[in-house]
Protein backbone atom coordinates (compact mmCIF):
# COMPACT_ATOMS: atom_id res chain seq x y z
CA UNK A 1 0.00 0.00 0.00
CA UNK A 2 2.56 2.59 0.56
CA UNK A 3 4.78 1.89 -2.74
CA UNK A 4 1.28 2.85 -4.41
CA UNK A 5 1.49 6.49 -2.71
CA UNK A 6 5.30 7.13 -3.88
CA UNK A 7 4.91 9.15 -6.69
CA UNK A 8 7.47 7.61 -9.44
CA UNK A 9 7.81 10.74 -11.47
CA UNK A 10 9.15 12.76 -7.97
CA UNK A 11 11.58 9.61 -6.78
CA UNK A 12 12.72 9.47 -10.46
CA UNK A 13 13.55 13.26 -10.71
CA UNK A 14 15.11 13.38 -7.18
CA UNK A 15 17.52 10.26 -8.57
CA UNK A 16 18.35 12.15 -12.13
CA UNK A 17 19.54 15.29 -9.74
CA UNK A 18 21.29 13.32 -7.61
CA UNK A 19 23.42 11.88 -9.68
CA UNK A 20 23.48 14.90 -12.11
CA UNK A 21 25.74 15.95 -8.60
CA UNK A 22 28.01 13.33 -8.42
CA UNK A 23 29.31 14.29 -12.21
CA UNK A 24 30.60 18.04 -10.53
CA UNK A 25 33.69 18.39 -8.45
CA UNK A 26 34.00 16.74 -6.09
CA UNK A 27 33.60 13.50 -6.71
CA UNK A 28 33.74 14.88 -9.87
CA UNK A 29 32.34 11.45 -11.66
CA UNK A 30 31.73 13.45 -15.28
CA UNK A 31 30.94 10.25 -17.04
CA UNK A 32 27.63 10.32 -15.22
CA UNK A 33 26.23 13.45 -16.68
CA UNK A 34 25.97 11.84 -19.92
CA UNK A 35 23.03 9.22 -18.28
CA UNK A 36 22.09 11.18 -15.14
CA UNK A 37 18.86 12.45 -16.33
CA UNK A 38 17.25 9.62 -18.33
CA UNK A 39 14.84 8.83 -15.38
CA UNK A 40 13.89 12.64 -15.55
CA UNK A 41 13.06 12.23 -18.92
CA UNK A 42 11.45 8.80 -18.56
CA UNK A 43 8.57 10.23 -15.98
CA UNK A 44 8.26 13.61 -16.12
CA UNK A 45 5.42 13.82 -17.74
CA UNK A 46 3.50 12.55 -15.26
CA UNK A 47 4.34 15.50 -13.17
CA UNK A 48 5.80 18.36 -15.79
CA UNK A 49 6.76 20.90 -13.85
CA UNK A 50 6.98 19.02 -10.53
CA UNK A 51 10.06 16.75 -11.35
CA UNK A 52 12.22 19.18 -13.14
CA UNK A 53 11.46 21.30 -10.12
CA UNK A 54 12.42 18.26 -7.82
CA UNK A 55 15.46 17.36 -9.43
CA UNK A 56 16.93 20.91 -9.38
CA UNK A 57 16.28 20.65 -5.73
CA UNK A 58 18.22 17.29 -5.01
CA UNK A 59 20.88 18.54 -7.99
CA UNK A 60 21.73 22.08 -6.26
CA UNK A 61 21.62 20.94 -2.85
CA UNK A 62 24.56 18.81 -2.72
CA UNK A 63 26.87 20.99 -5.53
CA UNK A 64 26.24 24.09 -3.59
CA UNK A 65 26.03 22.61 0.29
CA UNK A 66 29.09 24.54 0.68
CA UNK A 67 26.87 27.90 0.86
CA UNK A 68 26.48 27.69 4.72
CA UNK A 69 30.03 27.48 5.50
CA UNK A 70 30.25 30.66 3.63
CA UNK A 71 27.53 32.18 5.41
CA UNK A 72 28.05 30.52 8.94
CA UNK A 73 31.56 30.39 9.73
CA UNK A 74 33.06 33.10 7.96
CA UNK A 75 30.01 35.25 7.37
CA UNK A 76 28.93 35.19 10.58
CA UNK A 77 24.86 34.61 9.38
CA UNK A 78 22.51 32.98 12.26
CA UNK A 79 22.28 29.19 11.33
CA UNK A 80 18.61 29.49 11.16
CA UNK A 81 18.74 32.47 8.99
CA UNK A 82 21.70 31.03 6.67
CA UNK A 83 19.67 27.69 6.10
CA UNK A 84 16.38 30.06 5.13
CA UNK A 85 18.74 31.78 2.92
CA UNK A 86 20.16 28.83 1.22
CA UNK A 87 16.13 27.20 0.72
CA UNK A 88 15.40 30.18 -0.88
CA UNK A 89 18.15 30.38 -3.22
CA UNK A 90 17.92 26.44 -4.27
CA UNK A 91 13.98 27.12 -4.59
CA UNK A 92 15.02 30.00 -7.17
CA UNK A 93 17.45 27.91 -8.87
CA UNK A 94 15.27 25.29 -9.12
CA UNK A 95 12.77 26.72 -10.84
CA UNK A 96 15.12 26.69 -14.08
CA UNK A 97 14.77 23.10 -14.17
CA UNK A 98 11.09 22.67 -13.37
CA UNK A 99 10.34 25.40 -16.57
CA UNK A 100 12.18 23.65 -19.11
CA UNK A 101 10.36 20.47 -18.04
CA UNK A 102 6.93 21.68 -17.89
CA UNK A 103 7.65 24.26 -21.36
CA UNK A 104 8.82 20.53 -23.63
CA UNK A 105 5.84 18.31 -21.79
CA UNK A 106 4.09 20.93 -22.61
CA UNK A 107 4.82 21.18 -26.53
CA UNK A 108 4.70 17.44 -26.46
CA UNK A 109 1.43 17.34 -25.51
CA UNK A 110 -0.05 20.43 -27.57
CA UNK A 111 2.11 19.90 -30.62
CA UNK A 112 3.52 16.58 -30.45
CA UNK A 113 7.33 17.75 -30.40
CA UNK A 114 9.30 15.66 -28.81
CA UNK A 115 11.55 16.13 -26.23
CA UNK A 116 14.98 15.67 -27.99
CA UNK A 117 13.82 18.40 -30.46
CA UNK A 118 12.56 21.21 -27.78
CA UNK A 119 14.28 20.02 -24.31
CA UNK A 120 18.03 21.01 -25.01
CA UNK A 121 17.23 24.64 -26.76
CA UNK A 122 15.34 25.31 -23.76
CA UNK A 123 17.65 24.04 -21.14
CA UNK A 124 20.58 26.21 -22.86
CA UNK A 125 17.93 29.35 -23.08
CA UNK A 126 17.25 28.98 -19.39
CA UNK A 127 20.90 28.31 -18.86
CA UNK A 128 21.85 31.45 -20.32
CA UNK A 129 18.95 33.17 -18.33
CA UNK A 130 20.16 32.29 -15.26
CA UNK A 131 23.69 33.89 -15.62
CA UNK A 132 22.00 37.09 -16.29
CA UNK A 133 18.79 37.65 -14.49
CA UNK A 134 19.35 39.06 -11.17
CA UNK A 135 23.17 39.75 -11.25
CA UNK A 136 23.44 36.08 -12.81
CA UNK A 137 24.40 33.01 -11.20
CA UNK A 138 25.88 30.73 -14.08
CA UNK A 139 27.68 28.46 -11.19
CA UNK A 140 27.37 24.47 -11.98
CA UNK A 141 26.10 24.97 -15.57
CA UNK A 142 25.62 20.96 -17.26
CA UNK A 143 28.56 22.13 -19.33
CA UNK A 144 31.38 22.50 -16.61
CA UNK A 145 30.50 18.84 -15.44
CA UNK A 146 32.73 17.90 -18.74
CA UNK A 147 36.22 19.53 -17.53
CA UNK A 148 38.23 16.86 -17.08
CA UNK A 149 37.35 15.17 -21.19
CA UNK A 150 39.08 17.51 -22.89
CA UNK A 151 37.75 16.40 -26.10
CA UNK A 152 34.38 17.22 -25.30
CA UNK A 153 35.21 20.78 -23.96
CA UNK A 154 37.19 22.22 -26.82
CA UNK A 155 34.19 23.22 -28.34
CA UNK A 156 33.92 26.31 -25.85
CA UNK A 157 35.62 28.44 -28.59
CA UNK A 158 33.22 28.10 -30.81
CA UNK A 159 29.78 27.56 -28.33
CA UNK A 160 31.02 28.45 -24.88
CA UNK A 161 30.07 26.17 -22.20
CA UNK A 162 26.70 25.84 -23.34
CA UNK A 163 27.55 24.30 -26.33
CA UNK A 164 28.90 21.17 -24.30
CA UNK A 165 25.33 21.75 -21.98
CA UNK A 166 23.45 21.00 -25.38
CA UNK A 167 25.25 17.66 -25.88
CA UNK A 168 24.71 16.36 -22.67
CA UNK A 169 20.71 17.30 -22.89
CA UNK A 170 20.65 16.04 -26.39
CA UNK A 171 21.88 12.61 -25.15
CA UNK A 172 20.10 12.14 -22.16
CA UNK A 173 17.02 13.50 -23.99
CA UNK A 174 18.19 10.13 -26.74
CA UNK A 175 18.45 7.40 -24.54
CA UNK A 176 15.41 8.50 -22.81
CA UNK A 177 13.61 8.13 -25.92
CA UNK A 178 14.47 5.35 -26.87
CA UNK A 179 13.73 3.55 -23.08
CA UNK A 180 10.07 5.06 -23.85
CA UNK A 181 9.38 3.90 -27.08
CA UNK A 182 12.13 2.06 -28.57
CA UNK A 183 9.38 0.45 -31.07
CA UNK A 184 9.49 3.79 -32.81
CA UNK A 185 11.49 4.59 -35.49
CA UNK A 186 11.25 8.30 -34.56
CA UNK A 187 13.26 7.58 -31.48
CA UNK A 188 16.12 5.72 -33.08
CA UNK A 189 16.26 7.95 -35.66
CA UNK A 190 16.61 10.67 -33.27
CA UNK A 191 19.68 8.08 -31.64
CA UNK A 192 21.14 8.33 -34.73
CA UNK A 193 21.20 11.69 -35.63
CA UNK A 194 22.83 12.75 -31.57
CA UNK A 195 25.65 10.24 -32.29
CA UNK A 196 26.51 11.84 -35.47
CA UNK A 197 26.39 15.28 -33.15
CA UNK A 198 28.52 13.57 -30.26
CA UNK A 199 31.30 12.41 -32.80
CA UNK A 200 31.33 15.59 -34.85
CA UNK A 201 31.58 17.10 -31.46
CA UNK A 202 34.26 14.98 -29.54
CA UNK A 203 36.03 14.33 -33.16
CA UNK A 204 36.17 18.68 -33.15
CA UNK A 205 37.82 17.94 -29.73
CA UNK A 206 40.57 15.92 -30.62
CA UNK A 207 41.71 17.60 -33.73
CA UNK A 208 41.68 20.87 -31.42
CA UNK A 209 44.11 18.74 -28.96
CA UNK A 210 46.43 17.65 -31.97
CA UNK A 211 46.74 21.45 -32.60
CA UNK A 212 49.71 23.44 -31.00
CA UNK A 213 47.09 25.58 -29.11
CA UNK A 214 49.43 26.13 -26.17
CA UNK A 215 52.11 27.25 -27.94
CA UNK A 216 52.68 31.44 -28.53
CA UNK A 217 55.53 33.04 -30.04
CA UNK A 218 56.06 35.43 -26.70
CA UNK A 219 55.81 34.34 -23.06
CA UNK A 220 55.93 35.20 -19.48
CA UNK A 221 57.75 33.70 -16.43
CA UNK A 222 54.86 33.92 -13.28
CA UNK A 223 55.35 33.22 -9.62
CA UNK A 224 51.95 32.98 -7.86
CA UNK A 225 52.35 33.59 -4.20
CA UNK A 226 49.86 31.46 -2.27
CA UNK A 227 49.63 32.77 1.37
CA UNK A 228 47.29 30.84 3.00
CA UNK A 229 46.35 33.76 5.22
CA UNK A 230 43.37 32.76 7.81
CA UNK A 231 40.36 34.41 7.07
CA UNK A 232 39.00 34.68 10.92
CA UNK A 233 42.38 36.57 10.91
CA UNK A 234 43.10 38.61 8.18
CA UNK A 235 41.54 41.79 9.02
CA UNK A 236 42.83 42.02 12.53
CA UNK A 237 45.11 45.01 12.32
CA UNK A 238 47.65 43.56 14.37
CA UNK A 239 48.18 40.84 12.46
CA UNK A 240 48.67 43.33 8.99
CA UNK A 241 52.99 43.26 9.42
CA UNK A 242 52.73 39.07 9.31
CA UNK A 243 50.77 39.13 6.28
CA UNK A 244 52.92 41.71 4.83
CA UNK A 245 56.40 39.50 6.25
CA UNK A 246 54.82 36.07 4.80
CA UNK A 247 54.20 37.29 1.38
CA UNK A 248 57.68 38.68 1.10
CA UNK A 249 59.29 35.58 2.49
CA UNK A 250 57.54 33.39 -0.23
CA UNK A 251 57.83 35.97 -2.92
CA UNK A 252 62.19 35.72 -2.52
CA UNK A 253 61.39 32.15 -2.41
CA UNK A 254 60.05 32.23 -5.59
CA UNK A 255 62.27 34.69 -6.85
CA UNK A 256 65.75 32.01 -6.48
CA UNK A 257 65.18 31.67 -10.15
CA UNK A 258 64.03 34.66 -12.74
CA UNK A 259 60.63 35.46 -12.47
CA UNK A 260 59.24 38.62 -14.96
CA UNK A 261 55.59 38.89 -12.65
CA UNK A 262 54.76 38.10 -8.99
CA UNK A 263 51.31 37.56 -8.45
CA UNK A 264 49.53 37.46 -5.21
CA UNK A 265 45.95 36.84 -4.33
CA UNK A 266 42.53 38.62 -3.90
CA UNK A 267 42.62 41.22 -1.24
CA UNK A 268 46.78 40.31 -0.14
CA UNK A 269 46.87 43.25 1.37
CA UNK A 270 44.43 44.25 4.56
CA UNK A 271 44.63 47.28 3.76
CA UNK A 272 44.27 50.85 1.48
CA UNK A 273 47.67 50.37 -0.66
CA UNK A 274 46.68 53.98 -1.62
CA UNK A 275 47.08 55.27 2.05
CA UNK A 276 50.37 56.68 2.84
CA UNK A 277 50.88 53.91 5.72
CA UNK A 278 54.27 52.30 6.78
CA UNK A 279 52.26 48.63 5.35
CA UNK A 280 51.49 50.25 2.06
CA UNK A 281 54.35 51.99 2.07
CA UNK A 282 56.52 48.68 2.38
CA UNK A 283 54.05 46.77 -0.42
CA UNK A 284 54.18 49.35 -3.11
CA UNK A 285 58.65 49.07 -2.54
CA UNK A 286 58.96 45.50 -2.93
CA UNK A 287 58.93 45.52 -6.73
CA UNK A 288 61.72 47.92 -6.81
CA UNK A 289 63.73 45.84 -4.34
CA UNK A 290 62.85 42.74 -5.28
CA UNK A 291 63.27 43.76 -9.14
CA UNK A 292 60.22 42.27 -10.08
CA UNK A 293 56.61 44.12 -11.39
CA UNK A 294 54.13 42.85 -8.27
CA UNK A 295 50.41 42.52 -9.22
CA UNK A 296 48.04 42.18 -6.36
CA UNK A 297 44.66 42.05 -5.24
CA UNK A 298 44.11 45.54 -2.42
CA UNK A 299 40.75 47.21 -1.74
CA UNK A 300 40.33 50.75 -2.55
CA UNK A 301 38.68 53.63 -2.30
CA UNK A 302 38.01 57.12 -3.83
CA UNK A 303 36.91 60.57 -2.70
CA UNK A 304 33.48 61.92 -4.10
CA UNK A 305 33.90 65.63 -4.16
CA UNK A 306 30.92 65.91 -1.44
CA UNK A 307 32.83 64.35 0.68
CA UNK A 308 31.68 60.25 0.69
CA UNK A 309 34.32 57.42 -0.20
CA UNK A 310 33.67 54.91 -3.05
CA UNK A 311 35.15 51.52 -2.06
CA UNK A 312 36.39 48.84 -4.34
CA UNK A 313 37.77 45.21 -4.44
CA UNK A 314 40.65 46.80 -6.84
CA UNK A 315 43.79 44.64 -8.84
CA UNK A 316 46.85 46.74 -8.69
CA UNK A 317 50.26 46.40 -10.85
CA UNK A 318 53.09 47.52 -9.20
CA UNK A 319 56.24 48.28 -11.74
CA UNK A 320 59.56 48.13 -10.67
CA UNK A 321 60.57 51.79 -11.86
CA UNK A 322 57.74 53.58 -11.70
CA UNK A 323 55.96 55.55 -8.87
CA UNK A 324 53.00 55.40 -11.12
CA UNK A 325 50.06 52.31 -10.16
CA UNK A 326 48.10 50.81 -12.32
CA UNK A 327 44.58 49.88 -10.95
CA UNK A 328 41.82 47.60 -12.03
CA UNK A 329 38.37 47.40 -9.87
CA UNK A 330 36.34 44.64 -9.69
CA UNK A 331 33.05 44.49 -12.53
CA UNK A 332 30.79 41.93 -10.94
CA UNK A 333 30.15 41.99 -7.76
CA UNK A 334 29.25 38.78 -5.76
CA UNK A 335 24.91 39.53 -4.12
CA UNK A 336 25.42 39.64 -0.35
CA UNK A 337 28.70 39.45 -0.15
CA UNK A 338 30.49 42.57 -1.44
CA UNK A 339 26.92 44.70 -1.47
CA UNK A 340 23.39 43.97 -0.37
CA UNK A 341 20.91 43.88 -3.18
CA UNK A 342 17.10 45.18 -2.15
CA UNK A 343 19.85 46.18 1.30
CA UNK A 344 16.18 48.38 2.75
CA UNK A 345 14.31 45.54 2.56
CA UNK A 346 17.09 42.59 3.15
CA UNK A 347 17.64 44.08 6.57
CA UNK A 348 18.26 40.58 8.39
CA UNK A 349 20.62 39.93 5.86
CA UNK A 350 23.83 41.40 6.44
CA UNK A 351 26.88 41.51 4.09
CA UNK A 352 29.20 38.53 4.99
CA UNK A 353 32.47 40.12 3.42
CA UNK A 354 34.39 41.28 6.70
CA UNK A 355 36.08 44.58 5.51
CA UNK A 356 35.33 48.02 4.82
CA UNK A 357 31.40 48.82 3.52
CA UNK A 358 29.68 48.26 0.34
CA UNK A 359 31.85 48.08 -2.70
CA UNK A 360 31.19 49.72 -5.95
CA UNK A 361 31.06 47.78 -9.73
CA UNK A 362 34.77 48.74 -11.61
CA UNK A 363 34.91 49.23 -15.99
CA UNK A 364 37.00 46.86 -17.99
CA UNK A 365 39.87 48.09 -17.70
CA UNK A 366 43.19 45.96 -18.72
CA UNK A 367 46.85 46.51 -16.82
CA UNK A 368 49.37 46.97 -18.68
CA UNK A 369 52.69 45.25 -18.00
CA UNK A 370 55.09 47.12 -20.29
CA UNK A 371 53.29 46.78 -23.55
CA UNK A 372 51.47 43.66 -22.84
CA UNK A 373 47.69 44.30 -21.62
CA UNK A 374 46.82 42.12 -18.48
CA UNK A 375 42.99 41.02 -18.10
CA UNK A 376 42.51 40.70 -13.74
CA UNK A 377 39.56 38.80 -13.20
CA UNK A 378 38.70 39.23 -9.25
CA UNK A 379 37.60 36.17 -8.11
CA UNK A 380 33.67 35.48 -8.66
CA UNK A 381 34.04 37.57 -11.74
CA UNK A 382 35.44 34.22 -13.73
CA UNK A 383 32.37 32.61 -13.88
CA UNK A 384 30.91 35.04 -16.08
CA UNK A 385 32.21 34.55 -19.66
CA UNK A 386 31.11 37.62 -21.28
CA UNK A 387 33.62 39.13 -18.69
CA UNK A 388 36.82 37.33 -19.59
CA UNK A 389 35.88 37.72 -23.67
CA UNK A 390 35.52 41.59 -22.63
CA UNK A 391 39.02 41.68 -21.48
CA UNK A 392 40.32 39.99 -24.64
CA UNK A 393 38.60 41.74 -27.06
CA UNK A 394 40.15 44.64 -24.86
CA UNK A 395 43.75 43.63 -25.77
CA UNK A 396 44.08 41.39 -22.97
CA UNK A 397 47.31 39.18 -23.83
CA UNK A 398 46.79 37.42 -20.45
CA UNK A 399 43.91 36.09 -18.06
CA UNK A 400 45.09 36.87 -14.19
CA UNK A 401 41.97 35.67 -11.56
CA UNK A 402 42.62 36.95 -8.52
CA UNK A 403 40.83 35.24 -5.66
CA UNK A 404 40.29 34.63 -2.23
CA UNK A 405 38.22 31.14 -1.68
CA UNK A 406 38.99 30.62 2.03
CA UNK A 407 35.71 31.57 1.83
CA UNK A 408 35.10 28.14 1.04
CA UNK A 409 36.80 26.27 3.29
CA UNK A 410 37.09 22.44 3.10
CA UNK A 411 34.78 22.25 0.72
CA UNK A 412 34.05 21.23 -3.01
CA UNK A 413 33.98 24.75 -4.06
CA UNK A 414 37.30 25.57 -4.49
CA UNK A 415 37.36 22.70 -7.16
CA UNK A 416 34.19 23.87 -8.91
CA UNK A 417 35.64 27.47 -8.69
CA UNK A 418 38.70 26.05 -11.31
CA UNK A 419 36.69 23.99 -13.15
CA UNK A 420 34.59 27.01 -14.55
CA UNK A 421 38.34 28.79 -15.14
CA UNK A 422 39.25 26.36 -17.02
CA UNK A 423 36.75 27.38 -20.13
CA UNK A 424 37.39 30.56 -20.07
CA UNK A 425 41.23 29.64 -21.21
CA UNK A 426 39.76 27.74 -24.35
CA UNK A 427 36.88 30.09 -25.10
CA UNK A 428 39.49 32.84 -25.54
CA UNK A 429 42.45 30.74 -26.24
CA UNK A 430 44.27 32.15 -24.05
CA UNK A 431 46.56 31.65 -20.72
CA UNK A 432 45.59 31.84 -17.59
CA UNK A 433 47.14 32.00 -13.80
CA UNK A 434 44.77 31.33 -11.00
CA UNK A 435 46.87 33.21 -7.84
CA UNK A 436 44.23 31.90 -4.65
CA UNK A 437 44.86 33.53 -1.09
CA UNK A 438 44.30 28.91 0.14
CA UNK A 439 43.65 27.31 -2.99
CA UNK A 440 43.64 26.29 -5.69
CA UNK A 441 46.29 28.61 -7.53
CA UNK A 442 47.19 26.95 -10.64
CA UNK A 443 48.39 27.54 -14.56
CA UNK A 444 45.77 27.19 -17.14
CA UNK A 445 47.10 26.40 -20.88
CA UNK A 446 44.66 27.59 -23.75
CA UNK A 447 43.45 24.06 -24.31
CA UNK A 448 41.91 24.58 -20.59
CA UNK A 449 44.97 21.78 -19.08
CA UNK A 450 45.47 22.59 -15.82
CA UNK A 451 49.95 22.73 -16.33
CA UNK A 452 50.00 23.08 -12.60
CA UNK A 453 48.10 23.84 -9.83
CA UNK A 454 48.89 23.54 -5.88
CA UNK A 455 47.35 21.89 -3.20
CA UNK A 456 44.50 24.06 -0.70
CA UNK A 457 45.36 25.79 2.60
CA UNK A 458 48.87 25.68 2.08
CA UNK A 459 51.27 28.38 2.20
CA UNK A 460 53.08 28.30 -1.40
CA UNK A 461 54.55 29.26 -4.50
CA UNK A 462 53.87 27.90 -7.94
CA UNK A 463 56.31 29.18 -11.19
CA UNK A 464 55.75 28.88 -14.67
CA UNK A 465 56.26 29.98 -17.81
CA UNK A 466 53.52 31.26 -19.91
CA UNK A 467 52.16 32.31 -23.24
CA UNK A 468 51.27 35.49 -23.91
CA UNK A 469 48.58 36.57 -26.71
CA UNK A 470 44.84 35.51 -27.19
CA UNK A 471 43.74 33.17 -30.27
CA UNK A 472 40.98 34.49 -32.44
CA UNK A 473 38.22 32.24 -32.01
CA UNK A 474 34.86 32.58 -32.70
CA UNK A 475 33.39 32.76 -29.33
CA UNK A 476 35.76 35.64 -28.98
CA UNK A 477 34.46 37.06 -31.82
CA UNK A 478 30.13 36.68 -31.92
CA UNK A 479 30.21 35.67 -27.79
CA UNK A 480 27.42 33.61 -26.82
CA UNK A 481 25.34 33.67 -30.58
CA UNK A 482 25.07 29.69 -29.83
CA UNK A 483 22.97 30.78 -26.32
CA UNK A 484 21.10 33.47 -28.18
CA UNK A 485 20.10 30.87 -31.28
CA UNK A 486 18.57 28.63 -28.46
CA UNK A 487 17.14 31.56 -26.72
CA UNK A 488 15.28 32.98 -29.94
CA UNK A 489 14.02 29.08 -30.79
CA UNK A 490 12.94 28.82 -26.96
CA UNK A 491 11.11 32.21 -27.45
CA UNK A 492 9.42 30.83 -30.40
CA UNK A 493 8.13 27.65 -28.46
CA UNK A 494 7.11 29.69 -26.09
CA UNK A 495 5.31 31.99 -28.13
CA UNK A 496 3.51 28.78 -29.62
CA UNK A 497 2.12 27.80 -26.61
CA UNK A 498 0.80 31.43 -25.97
CA UNK A 499 -0.77 31.45 -29.09
CA UNK A 500 -2.14 28.16 -28.90
CA UNK A 501 -3.77 28.99 -25.36
CA UNK A 502 -5.07 32.26 -26.61
CA UNK A 503 -7.11 30.38 -29.40
CA UNK A 504 -8.55 27.90 -26.73
CA UNK A 505 -10.29 30.95 -25.17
Amino acid sequence: MIFRRVDIAIVASIIAGGMLALAFPRPDLYPVAWIALIPLFVFMERRPFASGFAAGMAFFAPVLYWLNIVMTSYGGLQPIFSLLAYLFLLVYLSLYFGLATWLSCSLKLKFKLPFLLTMPFLWIALEYLRGCLLTGFPWALLGYSQQNFSAAIQSADVTGVYGVSFLLISVNCALAWIIRDPQKKWSWIGAVAVILMTVTHVGYGFWRNSQPLDVRSDSLRISLIQGNIDQAQKWVPENRQATIDKYQKLSKQALSDPVDLLIWPEAATPFFLQDETDAAQQVRNLPRQMETPLLLGSPAYQRLNDGRYRYFNSAFLLQTGQQEVERSDKIHLVPFGEYVPLGQLLTFINKLVVGVGDFSPGRVKPLLLDDDPIGALICYEVIFPGLARDYVRKGSRLLVNLTNDAWFGHSSAPYQHLAMSRFRAIENRIWLARAANTGISAFISPSGRVVSAGPIFQSLHLTETVGLGAGKTFYTRFGDLFAFVCLAISGFFSVLLILQRLRRR
